[in-house]
């Protein structure tokens, strides 16, 4: 299966909204306010030269040309015509002298390609080719030399995307060469998994959570690329990471590295990102549904939980269960990262994630739907429309939805094609679904589209559930939505300088605290209502697009020892009053929440 092209896909609805919301807020931004973009090392300036102005590109490029914005575009070429005017005569195109290259760590050199290859595919620039070309063969003889080491040797995988890009192109055999060269250098995660079944609290690349999330694409790519039948590695390490660092939204814990299955222990923002990139591609590759599954339960829950709801601010570390947003400076409950991790901000504990999360909406809009060799295939059934061909003949498609907060989806084709081809949906597992005209197999729905129009009306039929997770702890789930008690804010912002660098609104930081009673357990299993609520915004605080009334019962709950505004990681005690009837609203439109609580009988 293969993307299309940014200019090929029109987001709509609410997707479209997200989008407009991220260019209007930090992404569309940050080079006219971050140093470390604005005048980075990449365009001549002084600042940062390694990962933050590839990281903030990854994922302004396609934004820009999803929304066909014409200043953001203007200002993407402003920085890829710089990077590829810096590249020197042998290929060499990070921003260092000629005596740094040995100890330069080219993970930027692997990250710089895939942005090129990501603008090549949006802008259609004949350029890009030679210039990754260059890159990638001067790489070949660097590493003849130098081998890689630190961020590089953890990912060394992340380079394969431009290889395989080139190899399209030029099928030239030291390509090959190159992509075994990188393997027998780089991490081997089938034995670095070997570090994983325990919390250790000490910071290591073996354990980092992004590097983990990263690689759970790299042996699926290299296999492909190699010509090889893949080992199922990526299934073997997501298995390992959710046994023992879980979340309820399918995601695994990291602060910054590893952190259990505690619902007060962070998961980082970045290792969100870079998990759906990675369950994206893994998609693409084995087609198997179970990866569109686990990347809509991040896109849907985790990613706009940790993200403020106007996308000016974010927090490195967010927590499952979250009743502050807060500073902890005397005893941090992060094992690895430091106090303000969980703070709302411009870059909260590192800058990496204020750089890196602009990937992660438009590269899920940009993989909801593709193209297979014998037709195309609905990863989503999130509302856009497609403006494609198919073998030199016009196609279109339109998905008009409110999925996942609605239960009907309508999905319209269009072809002038002479020849037919197969439209592949993919059936979301954890509903029951209704479809009009379309075969049932494989976690699919399969039609053949011939000449003309047609029109297909899916239902979805969702009943809200209570799920197991660990130390006896229980969450409700509604399709791919997670639910939570939402905390009312009480916010503080606090604008200041720090290394710099300018904090203030609406990109300043926030202390949150709880403003509203938190302590609860459901009460049984008992009668769920789901209530569907008119909202503007998908990720609303104040009006979610959908609530669920249920009974909860009040008990003793507590703060974890030694720590204020920091749930405990289990009650203290037992009921404490009689039901009250409350909702529950998408995790993805919570910022304080209770979501892990337990069962209080009667």
């Amino acid at each position: 299966m293969r993307f299309f092209n940014a200019n090929e896909i029109k987001p709509q609805g609410w997707l479209k909204k997200q989008l407009e919301i991220q260019a209007a807020g930090l992404s569309g931004n940050l080079d006219k306010i971050w140093p470390d973009v604005q005048n980075s090392k990449w365009i001549g300036g002084d600042r940062e030269g390694w990962e933050r102005v590839p990281y903030w590109l990854d994922g302004f490029i396609p934004l820009a040309y999803l929304l066909d914005n014409a200043d953001m575009k203007a200002r993407v070429k402003k920085y890829i015509d710089a990077i590829m005017e810096g590249q020197k005569e042998d290929g060499w195109i990070c921003p260092c002298t000629d005596e740094e290259r040995t100890t330069y760590d080219v993970w930027a050199l692997f990250l710089v390609t895939k942005v090129l290859v990501v603008y090549a595919d949006c802008s259609g620039d004949d350029r890009v080719e030679d210039c990754v070309y260059r890159a990638l063969k001067n790489l070949h003889y660097f590493l003849k030399s130098c081998t890689i080491k630190q961020w590089a040797a953890s990912r060394w995988y992340e380079c394969l995307i431009a290889i395989c890009w080139i190899y399209e192109r030029r099928p030239e055999s030291w390509l090959k060469e190159l992509a075994k060269r990188l393997h027998s250098q780089g991490a081997d995660y089938e034995n670095v998994s070997q570090l994983w079944d325990t919390v250790v609290k000490e910071w290591s690349f073996e354990t980092h959570v992004v590097n983990a999330a990263m690689a759970l694409k790299g042996e699926a790519i290299y296999s492909a690329f190699m010509g090889k039948e893949s080992t199922g590695e990526a299934e073997k390490l997501y298995n390992l990471l959710m046994k023992h660092h879980s979340t309820v939204y399918g995601h695994f814990t990291g602060d910054e590295c590893l952190a259990g299955d505690s619902p007060i222990q962070g998961t980082e923002l970045c290792g969100i990102a870079e998990a759906m990139y990675s369950y994206e591609l893994l998609f693409a590759i084995t087609k198997n549904p179970v990866w569109a599954e686990r990347l809509e339960k991040l896109a849907f829950n985790a990613l706009p939980a940790t993200i403020s709801e106007d996308m000016w601010t974010h927090q490195y570390d967010q927590l499952t269960n979250q009743i502050a947003a807060v500073c902890f400076p005397e005893h941090p409950i992060f094992g690895t990262n430091g106090p303000e991790s969980n703070c709302f901000g411009l870059e909260p504990n590192f800058g990496c994630c204020t750089a890196n999360f602009n990937q992660a909406w438009p590269k899920f809009a940009r993989s909801a739907i593709g193209k297979d060799k014998d037709g195309i295939i609905i990863l989503s059934c999130v509302p856009l429309k497609i403006d494609s061909e198919w073998k030199g003949a016009k196609v279109k498609i339109e998905i008009e939805t409110e999925y996942p907060f609605r239960n009907r989806i309508k999905i319209k084709t269009y072809s002038e094609s002479e020849e037919s081809w197969t439209l592949r949906v993919r059936i979301p597992n954890s509903d029951d679904l209704y479809a009009c005209g379309m075969e049932k197999r494989d976690g699919f729905l399969i039609t053949t589209i011939e000449k003309g129009q047609k029109e297909f009306l899916l239902t979805l039929e969702r009943k809200p559930k209570l799920i197991e997770r660990p130390m006896g702890l229980y969450a409700l789930q509604y399709g791919s939505l997670i639910f939570a008690l939402p905390i009312k804010e009480k916010k503080v912002k606090k604008e200041y300088v720090k290394d710099g660098v300018e904090r203030k609104f609406p990109y300043c930081d926030y202390e949150i605290y709880p403003d509203s009673p938190w302590e609860f357990a459901f009460a049984g299993e008992g009668e769920f209502e789901v209530e569907e609520c008119t909202y503007v915004n998908a990720f609303s605080r104040e009006n979610p697009p959908l609530k669920i009334y249920l009974n909860l019962a009040p008990i003793d709950w507590g703060e974890e020892k030694n720590h204020r505004f920091l749930a405990a990681r289990l009650p203290r005690g037992g009921r404490t009053n009689g039901n009250v009837k409350m909702y529950l609203q998408p995790y993805g439109s919570t910022t304080l929440r209770m979501t892990e609580l337990p069962i209080c009988k009667k």
